[in-house]
């Protein structure tokens, strides 16, 4: 069988700890939910996650993957370089509004 090293946070074995204290009996779903401060609804589901998938059904699905929201590295690259040359005495939110009138370039602060 092939067995496969996976990253996990402090979270996460706190999580896969209290899931074997639930399932041995020395803990009940109500205990669990109030140290992992979820809902005892959400510590059912991560049982069964967890009886599934072992440990590795724990951790977040989008772990390793780039935002749904972010930009190309080149297009941000290339606002940053506009923003550097044009409008470097402006601040952040200035300058996302005159990338949008100017050149029909939207981006949201934070990215400047």
């Amino acid at each position: 069988m092939f067995m496969e090293w996976v990253l996990m946070s402090e979270r996460d074995v706190r999580r896969i700890e209290v899931l074997k204290e639930v399932l041995s009996g020395r803990r009940t779903v109500a205990s669990a939910a109030v140290v992992l401060a979820i809902t005892a609804r959400q510590v059912n589901r991560l049982l069964i996650r967890f009886l599934e998938d072992g440990g590795g059904g724990l951790i977040h699905k989008g772990r390793g993957q780039s935002s749904n929201h972010s930009m190309s590295a080149g297009v941000r690259e290339y606002v940053l370089d506009l923003v550097k040359s044009k409008y470097t005495d402006f601040g952040p939110t200035l300058a996302t509004e005159v990338l949008l009138a100017k050149h029909e370039i939207q981006v949201v602060r934070e990215t400047l």
